[in-house]
């Protein structure tokens, strides 16, 4: 029979308790470490792309319109199509042989913005009414492209040679793209290519604000020596009740 105190007993057992205690903290810090530098890598990670691909406050409505500008250096918008009517002649062996040619060659002008030269100091923004003025360069008038596939000749004479007819094409050719260049001056195609240019810019400039949470923006669109548009009225007080 065991004789032995139990105090000795109770002594021991408690000591044989706090190891494996202290041991399973020690486990569970040791667990828990990779989750937490997991934890602070993806963070870093979500953060990081936040900075990069995030939404970005352009509080700045020029800065904007300047980027909305820089995506387009040149912009076609408005095309004309023509048709001139040409007529050259060809003589040969001292005025024996005769020729004519009338020609309907169709063309294609183009009427561009340079974009490139749009900056700070030709936009305005106006913060109370929610406004943007711009003022555009001038107009570009492209060279005519002809399209000599479809072109229609009519010739006269009563023996026209190989040499002849080349010349004679040549000069209406010639001819056809000097009078298309005369005709896409006329004040007619450019009043309404300027519209079409107008509109363009205020397009390409009113979404991009919008997005950039500017709200529904009005833009003024001007060329270069035309008068700016009048400041709108201010609201009339409301009548005293």
């Amino acid at each position: 029979m065991d004789h032995r105190p139990l105090t000795d007993t109770a002594t021991r057992s408690g000591a044989d308790l706090h190891p494996p205690v202290q041991r399973q903290h020690s486990l569970a810090r040791v667990q828990a470490l990779p989750w937490l530098l997991f934890i602070m890598v993806l963070a870093l990670a979500v953060w990081l792309g936040w900075r990069a691909f995030g939404p970005q406050d352009n509080g700045d409505p020029l800065a904007t319109s300047l980027v909305a500008f820089e995506k387009q250096n040149r912009l076609t918008v408005f095309s004309a199509q023509l048709s001139p009517v040409v007529a050259s002649e060809d003589s040969r062996l001292f005025g024996a042989l005769r020729s004519r040619q009338v020609a309907v060659i169709p063309a294609r002008v183009d009427y561009t913005l340079d974009l490139s030269a749009m900056d700070r100091k030709r936009m305005s923004w106006n913060d109370a009414s929610d406004t943007l003025d711009v003022q555009l360069p001038a107009l570009t008038i492209g060279r005519p492209n002809l399209d000599e596939g479809r072109a229609q000749y009519l010739r006269e004479g009563l023996w026209i040679t190989r040499t002849a007819q080349d010349e004679l094409t040549r000069k209406n050719t010639a001819l056809a793209e000097r009078q298309a260049v005369e005709q896409a001056a006329n004040p007619v195609l450019l009043t309404l290519a300027r519209g079409a240019a107008k509109d363009a810019i205020r397009q390409n400039l009113a979404i991009p604000l919008q997005v950039a949470g500017f709200g529904n923006v009005t833009v003024n669109v001007r060329f270069d020596g035309e008068a700016p548009a009048p400041a709108p009225a201010p609201a009339a007080p409301a009548p005293a009740n």
